[in-house]
């Protein structure tokens, strides 16, 4: 994956400024590439996902997730500290600020692995199972209480810190705000 990842690296680039070092690549989907950094300010490591602005569709998506992403906040969903520009740049809440922009960083609260590397060491223990599952409907709860549908729940977009066995859902790239008057 790291070949991969510096290919993808020097293709798009990336433009943080001097505020976020040593990155390390933690996977990549269909409308971003997420990597880990430090953050030099809190001396902290995060995850960041950039998203590519290639087109007004890929806009569209962009700004959709922002929107979801900024209204939720819950023990089981990964947070998100802030969305930056290019060079680290502070983003308005503007959509003309987003349309003449090439890319867009996600920054999110860094989390140790995810559900589907779990499952590739072995099954789970029965009492591991039932915590996972319970924070796993506690943040669907949430999530549906703020009429939002993921609608890309997998073991992948399911993250968790091995220390304290807490589990967050994340990447809502593919999320949908439910209008309340619409079957």
């Amino acid at each position: 994956m790291a070949e991969k990842f510096e290919s993808l690296m020097n293709i798009h680039g990336f433009d943080l400024g001097s505020r976020y070092m040593d990155l390390k690549p933690l996977g990549c989907g269909g409308n971003g590439l997420v990597f880990s950094a430090v953050d030099n300010d809190c001396d902290k490591r995060v995850a960041i996902k950039k998203i590519v602005l290639t087109d007004p569709q890929s806009v569209k998506h962009a700004l959709r997730e922002i929107k979801i992403i900024r209204r939720l906040d819950h023990d089981n969903i990964v947070k998100v500290f802030e969305i930056l520009g290019p060079s680290g740049s502070q983003l308005t809440d503007d959509v003309v600020s987003l349309t003449e922009l090439n890319s867009v960083y996600i920054v999110q609260e860094y989390m140790e692995t995810d559900l589907a590397h779990v499952l590739e060491q072995g099954p789970l223990l029965e009492e591991h199972a039932r915590l996972f599952m319970y924070q796993l409907l506690r943040g669907l709860k949430y999530i549906h209480s703020a009429n939002v549908l993921h609608r890309d729940l997998k073991p992948a977009n399911l993250f968790i810190n091995t220390e304290d066995l807490v589990l967050k859902i994340g990447d809502f790239g593919l999320a949908r705000i439910m209008d309340p008057h619409y079957s």
